[in-house]
C-alpha cells in the first residue's frame, strides 16, 4: 500500500511539473536567431532547446554504436590486443598447471608463449627452463635462462640459483659449484645461496667444504638452530670418517689426518658422544685401540651413552683387567642395563673369566633379548661343551634378527 502511494505521488509530481512547463512554454515562447553569412536560423527558444537535446542524443547514440563496433571487433579479431592478452593469460595458467602436473613438453610450449607476452616474465622463463631440462633439452633450458636475464637483468640472483639447480639436476655438480661460488662471492650472506651451497656439498660428500661453511651458516642464522646442531654433528662425524679413510693410505702416519680433524673441533664438540663415537671407531679401524679405549673411557666419565658403552666392550685397552673394573663401576648406577651387561661379558672374555662372562651375558638377556647377546653366550657355551643350549641360543638370535628384517616375499615351503 505504501509503495502504491509513493508511485502515485511521483506521478502527481511529474504531472505538475509537466503542466507548469507547458504553461511556461505557452506564455513565454522566446525567440532565437542565428545568422552567419548566408546561413540563417530562426525559431522559438523552446524549439531550439528541443533541437539541441535531440542532437546530443543522436551524438551519444552514434558514439555508443562506434564503441560497440570497436569492442566487438576486438573480440572477433584474433590479432587484436584484447585477444593477445587473453591468449597470454590462458598460456600462463595452462603452462603453470602443466608444470605442476609433470606434462613437461606442454608446459614448455605454454610457458614460452606466456613469457614472451608478459612484461614480468621471470617466473615463466624459469618454469619453461625446468620443463626443458626434464625432457632433456639442456641447450634450450640454458637459452631460456639467458633470455630471462635479458628481459629482467635485476633478477640475476634468482636466475643464477635456478641455473645451479638445473646443473646439479643433470649431474653436472662441478659446473653447479662454479655457478654457486660466483653467486656466493657477490652475495655472501644470502640465505638461499648458503642453503644451496650446503645441499651441493652434501651431494658431493665434500665434508671438508661443509666444515668450512658451518660457521657462516651459524653466523647468518641460515638454518633453524635445531637443524644446524644436527647438521654439525652429522658433518663432523662424516669428516672424521673421511679422515680415517685418508689415514688408511698414510702408512706410518695413519693417525695424523684423523688427529688433525679431531683437533679442529671445539672443546664442547669433543664432548659430544656422537662425535666421540665417530672418532673412537676410526681409531679402532686404524689399529689404535688403546687410544680409542682411553677416549671412550674419558667420555663415559662425563656421562652415560649406550653406543659408547657398546663400543667400549669391543676395544682392547692397555690393561684389560682395569678396563673391566672401570666398567663394573658403572654397573652400580645401572644394574639392569642390558648393553652394559653385554659389554661386561665381553670384557670378562678378554680377561678369560669364562664363568663370570656367562653370568653377565645371561643377566643381560634377562633384561633384554638381543641377538648379539644370544650370539656371544651361544659361542661361549659351545666352547664349554653345552652344545644343545648353544644351538637354542643361536636359533633364538636368528629369530630375533628375522624380526628386524623387512617383510618381503619368500618362496613357499616345499612339500616333502
Amino acid at each position: 500500500m505504501k509503495r502504491l502511494l509513493k508511485v502515485l505521488l511521483v506521478l502527481v509530481l511529474i504531472g505538475g511539473v509537466a503542466t507548469l512547463l507547458g504553461m511556461a512554454i505557452a506564455q513565454h515562447k522566446g525567440y532565437v536567431l542565428v545568422a552567419y553569412k548566408g546561413f540563417r536560423y530562426e525559431s522559438t527558444l523552446w524549439a531550439t532547446l528541443a533541437l539541441l537535446a535531440a542532437l546530443w542524443l543522436l551524438f551519444a547514440a552514434i558514439r555508443y554504436l562506434l564503441r560497440l563496433v570497436v569492442v566487438s571487433g576486438g573480440v572477433v579479431n584474433p590479432w587484436s590486443r584484447r585477444n593477445a592478452r587473453r591468449r597470454a593469460r590462458l598460456a600462463s595458467e595452462q603452462g603453470l598447471l602443466d608444470l605442476a602436473e609433470g606434462r613437461w613438453a606442454r608446459a614448455l610450449r605454454h610457458l614460452k608463449r606466456a613469457a614472451e607476452a608478459d612484461p614480468q616474465p621471470l617466473i615463466y622463463y624459469l618454469g619453461a627452463a625446468r620443463a626443458a631440462q626434464k625432457i632433456g633439452q639442456h641447450e634450450d633450458a640454458e637459452h631460456l635462462l639467458e633470455r630471462a636475464l635479458e628481459r629482467q637483468p635485476q633478477a640475476e640472483l634468482a636466475i643464477a640459483l635456478a641455473h645451479a639447480e638445473l646443473q646439479l639436476d643433470r649431474g653436472d655438480s662441478d659446473q653447479a659449484l662454479e655457478t654457486l661460488k660466483a653467486v656466493h662471492d657477490r652475495h655472501p650472506r644470502h640465505h638461499q645461496v648458503l642453503r644451496q651451497l650446503l645441499h651441493l656439498h652434501e651431494v658431493r660428500a665434500d665434508w671438508a667444504a661443509l666444515v668450512g661453511l658451518l660457521p657462516t651458516l651459524r653466523k647468518e642464522k641460515a638454518l633453524p638452530e635445531s637443524r644446524l646442531a644436527e647438521l654439525e654433528l652429522r658433518v663432523w662425524s662424516a669428516r672424521l670418517e673421511q679422515a680415517g679413510e685418508e689415514g688408511l693410505n698414510e702408512g706410518e702416519t695413519a693417525l695424523q689426518p684423523l688427529t688433525r680433524a679431531w683437533q679442529q673441533l671445539s672443546s664442547s664438540q669433543r664432548a659430544e658422544p656422537r662425535l666421540v663415537l665417530a672418532f673412537a671407531r676410526q681409531l679402532q679401524r686404524l689399529g689404535a685401540e688403546e687410544e680409542a679405549e682411553e677416549v671412550v673411557r674419558g667420555a663415559l666419565k662425563r656421562g652415560h651413552d649406550d653406543d659408547l658403552v657398546h663400543l667400549y666392550g669391543l676395544l682392547r685397552g692397555r690393561d684389560p683387567l682395569r678396563q673391566l673394573q672401570t666398567a663394573e663401576g658403572w654397573l652400580r648406577d645401572r644394574p639392569q642395563d642390558g648393553t652394559l651387561l653385554l659389554t661386561l661379558g665381553r670384557l670378562c672374555l678378554r680377561n678369560r673369566l669364562w664363568g663370570k662372562a656367562r653370568e653377565y651375558f645371561e643377566s643381560s638377556l634377562s633384561f633384554r633379548r638381543d641377538p648379539e647377546t644370544c650370539g656371544e653366550l651361544a659361542r661361549l657355551l659351545a666352547q664349554l661343551g653345552e652344545i644343545e643350549r648353544s644351538n637354542q641360543l643361536f636359533q633364538e638370535g636368528l629369530g630375533l634378527l628375522d624380526q628386524r628384517l623387512p617383510a618381503l616375499p619368500l618362496p613357499a615351503e616345499r612339500m616333502a
